[in-house]
């Protein structure tokens, strides 16, 4: 086996058997007529070809025998000759044939199944996407795409075709020959498949050390580089040395153990391969011997021992690279398989918003049972009135924007809109009737005028310039060399925290939901930013339910309604003038943050003089 090993990936053996059963149906989609013909007409072009590549080694033999010197004059055997050219050409057409038909199935169901999956993946909670990692889901996918293609090739295309030709070769041997021919051919086939599979399983654990060690080495060379000054400054270059050696000799002899395995396998299959020709070598010669068999005869025989060995030399890589690619299908099927936390029931409707009034009633929610998040907590925001969710760190806070985005569903309790319990209607309407303005906002790499778009695709410029206008952006980006047009680069960190809050305050703005959220939207800006920030804030909620999760209370003074948590409960509610009246956790809050307030000024001024 001659090809060189690819990087074999740790991963729990899974039911290939679901996985092939997975994988059919988007190979023989049945809504597709056209694609299932293509299939029809690629496995005739494959099993056309197979049986032309048999038939090509009896031409062969014909051109020989015809050649083998007789008492007869020897006659130029042209047809013969020809006749295996057309037929040689004859399979290669049709194994071209049969790639042009089928590519185009394999690459839709390559897209289907990345489709369903990325659809499937929109579908699963938060909690799913907040335990896994995104760049760990990508690579799930992107791996099952490689492996998904390496199988439908090589399994398809080369495994299957295979069997076929083994199969054939031993009905024309019995044909040609007696038993003993197909006996032997078949007995060497499996003896070979089986030595190929045993010592590749075995070998791929040396493989699988010398990826560790590797891994090693370089993580310990870019570490050692990366803290060069500090290397320096403690004179280790002698400790970096021995590290990275010593990572680098637990790759070698992974490396030589591979390497010798890999002799060893060769040697196995050309010892086996050996056999079984000098075997039916020697019967076909003790034929033409014996008169019973012709010099084609034996041509044939060892022609087809050949033509079967030359696609089974590739074996132990083929059976590594299609079990990884399998164990990369299995783990993107079991994405598939994960049911969504939050789901529309069979009866849901659409949201009707008249109001827009939200009722929280005595609701309770916990991540983990272990731990409660929200416990028993009403409260209702009025149509077109601010209501604001204040309280400490790990209070519950950005949960309540959350469980009525819903993102999550309560234990108990109920959240209704107008009447209408979220849990009652889709999920879909729910969230068109919401626009969320976040603490962090996360643009698109894509251009400004893209991400303030995104609140409603395919709007038109002019209301995409009247969104900015109102979110006090607008003049900040026609000043920009390439206007709307310019990219905001990864996560938007091309533009500075207050730009990409405008930014944000736009694409809500664009959406024109009748119910907002403002989760700590300012939290994270400095007071000048934030005070004009808050001003873009005030004219977006106007006239809009708004629900305001706030860290600084100066913020919401002119709140509604001012519910206050405290490990998961509320523990006052009012108008921000009753609750200092009250003078209780609420009047706390606001003096220790007034105070804090105060220094700041009184610093600025020190640092000014």
């Amino acid at each position: 086996m001659k090809p060189t090993d690819e990087d074999e990936r740790p991963a729990d053996s899974q039911n290939h058997w679901q996985t092939l059963k997975t994988l059919s149906r988007h190979l023989w989609p049945t809504d597709r007529r056209g694609l299932q013909l293509r299939v029809v007409i690629a496995l005739a072009c494959l099993f056309g070809a197979r049986v032309v590549s048999v038939y090509v080694p009896v031409i062969y033999k014909d051109a020989v025998d015809a050649l083998t010197p007789t008492d007869i004059a020897l006659v130029l055997p042209l047809a013969v000759i020809v006749s295996y050219g057309l037929a040689r050409l004859s399979s290669t057409l049709l194994g071209e044939l049969r790639d042009f038909v089928f590519v185009r199935v394999s690459q839709h169901a390559q897209r289907t199944v990345a489709l369903d999956t990325f659809k499937h993946l929109h579908r699963l909670s938060l909690r799913f996407h907040l335990d896994r990692q995104t760049g760990g889901l990508s690579r799930v996918i992107e791996r099952a795409l490689r492996g998904m293609q390496f199988v439908l090739s090589f399994m398809l295309f080369n495994i299957l075709p295979t069997l076929v030709e083994l199969l054939l070769v031993m009905g024309i041997m019995a044909l040609y020959f007696d038993y003993r021919y197909p006996l032997v051919t078949g007995a060497t086939v499996v003896l070979y498949i089986a030595f190929t599979l045993v010592v590749t399983e075995w070998r791929l654990k040396f493989r699988k050390e010398m990826n560790e060690k590797d891994s090693a080495a370089n993580t310990k060379a870019i570490d050692s580089l990366l803290n060069f000054e500090t290397v320096k400054y403690f004179s280790n270059e002698n400790h970096e040395y021995g590290r990275y050696d010593v990572s680098l000799a637990g790759y070698e002899s992974a490396a030589v153990k591979s390497q010798s395995s890999l002799s060893l396998l060769n040697v196995g299959q050309a010892t086996i391969i050996s056999i079984g020709v000098v075997s039916l070598m020697y019967m076909a010669a003790a034929g033409v011997v014996d008169r019973d068999l012709s010099l084609g005869d034996f041509v044939l025989a060892n022609t087809y021992m050949m033509q079967l060995f030359l696609p089974l030399n590739f074996l132990g890589f083929v059976y590594r690279e299609m079990k990884q690619g399998f164990i990369d299908m299995d783990k993107m099927f079991e994405l598939l398989s994960v049911q969504a936390e939050v789901e529309d029931g069979p009866e849901a409707k659409s949201l009707v918003v008249e109001g827009g009034t939200i009722v929280f009633d005595h609701v309770t929610f916990a991540y983990n049972e272990d731990r409660v998040i929200l416990d028993d907590i009403s409260f209702t925001a009025n149509a077109g009135e601010t209501v604001a969710i204040v309280g400490p760190s790990g209070s519950g806070k950005s949960t309540v924007a959350r469980l009525l985005f819903r993102f999550y569903d309560p234990q108990s309790g109920t959240i209704s809109i107008d009447g209408q319990d979220v849990r009652s209607v889709t999920q879909a309407s729910l969230r068109e009737s919401i626009g969320v303005v976040p603490q962090d906002t996360v643009l698109f790499n894509d251009s400004v005028g893209y991400n303030i778009e995104y609140g409603r695709p395919g709007a038109s410029q002019a209301d995409i310039e009247s969104a900015a206008r109102l979110a006090q952006v607008y003049d900040f980006v026609a000043n920009l060399e390439k206007g709307f047009d310019t990219p905001v680069g990864e996560r938007g960190l091309k533009l500075s925290g207050g730009e990409k809050q405008r930014v944000a305050i736009a694409r809500t703005i664009l959406k024109d939901p009748p119910i907002l959220i403002l989760d700590e939207a300012t939290s994270a800006l400095d007071t000048h930013t934030e005070q004009d920030i808050q001003t873009s804030l005030e004219q977006v909620s106007e006239g809009r339910t708004t629900v305001t999760v706030a860290h600084r209370l100066s913020t919401i003074k002119d709140a509604h309604l001012i519910v206050v948590l405290d490990h998961g409960k509320i523990v006052e509610q009012g108008t921000h003038d009753a609750l200092l009246a009250a003078n209780g956790e609420y009047a706390s809050m606001w003096n220790l943050q007034q105070q804090a307030r105060e220094y700041e000024d009184k610093l600025r001024q020190v640092v000014k003089r």
